[in-house]
């Protein structure tokens, strides 16, 4: 039997790793190279690192705690600005556990700058669904092993449709309809995660982790609610096969993913500690 994964999940808004709260809330919680190292050396299984920003390059002098909402133009200053692919190359060389990266990745020259900078995965979302062949290209370019697709989903009328933009924009697609489809296309696994449980702390949207992974055989990191330990145990019993993500519950404390590792092993969950 296959381990269960453990996967923090960084998120780097204008040159500032923050916290999330309903996709329109961001609060910063520290700086993006130390953080990666933490989580490398607490044993994390993968870390994935999501770009949030909605400008090209990023600032990394800017210190504020709060950002605001997904719709704020954030001040930026004009200095010591680093790219995506520059701050990719940086935390490559402190991390040593698989890195996904994510965010405003629109051609497969992206992807490929991406991988030669140090990411082993690169994560798709809007891209894929404006073009849905970009998926198969990708795919077909780089292997399935390293394209996962992330889709954000919010409760609508008993149905999860499928939001883009950074949750901003519904598509109106279902999930059902979205998710088959990207499997069918060359994703190697699915990134899913609940906007109504981001940042809410009460755990995760089990009916949404048993309704995807009973719809696709490729691999599924549940994301979004965790906030306490007991939610991951909660997301394994939903279904073991499921990787658990985490975001905001790994980022103030000392030696957190690998007390929750502790903590699952307690609870009979086989994880690699």
């Amino acid at each position: 039997m296959l381990r269960t994964r453990l996967i923090p999940v960084l998120l780097l808004k204008n040159g500032i790793l923050v916290r999330s709260r309903g996709f329109s809330f961001h609060q910063s919680t520290g700086n993006h190279i130390y953080q990666v190292k933490r989580f490398s050396e607490w044993k994390a299984d993968e870390i994935i690192y999501l770009d949030i920003s909605r400008s090209s390059s990023h600032s990394m002098n800017i210190n504020k705690s709060v950002i605001g909402s997904t719709s704020s133009n954030m001040h930026k200053a004009d200095d010591n600005e680093i790219d995506m692919v520059q701050i990719i190359k940086n935390i490559s060389k402190v991390c040593r556990v698989p890195l996904t990266v994510g965010g405003r990745v629109k051609s497969l020259e992206d992807i490929r700058y991406r991988l030669a900078a140090g990411a082993d995965k690169v994560a798709i979302n809007s891209q894929a669904i404006d073009n849905p062949n970009f998926i198969a290209k990708s795919a077909k370019e780089f292997g399935s092993q390293c394209i996962v697709v992330s889709i954000d989903v919010k409760k609508d009328n008993n149905t999860w449709k499928v939001y883009k933009e950074f949750g901003k924009v519904n598509t109106n697609m279902d999930i059902d309809e979205w998710a088959v489809k990207t499997e069918e296309l060359g994703a190697g696994e699915i990134l899913i995660q609940s906007i109504d449980r981001d940042g809410s702390g009460s755990g995760y949207d089990l009916e949404l982790i048993n309704h995807i992974t009973s719809i696709v055989q490729i691999p599924v990191i549940a994301l979004g609610g965790v906030g306490n330990f007991d939610h991951l145990v909660d997301g394994y019993k939903a279904n073991n096969a499921i990787a658990l993500a985490a975001a905001n519950i790994f980022h103030f404390t000392e030696q957190s993913v690998l007390n929750a590792k502790k903590h699952l092993d307690t609870q009979g969950i086989n994880i690699r500690i």
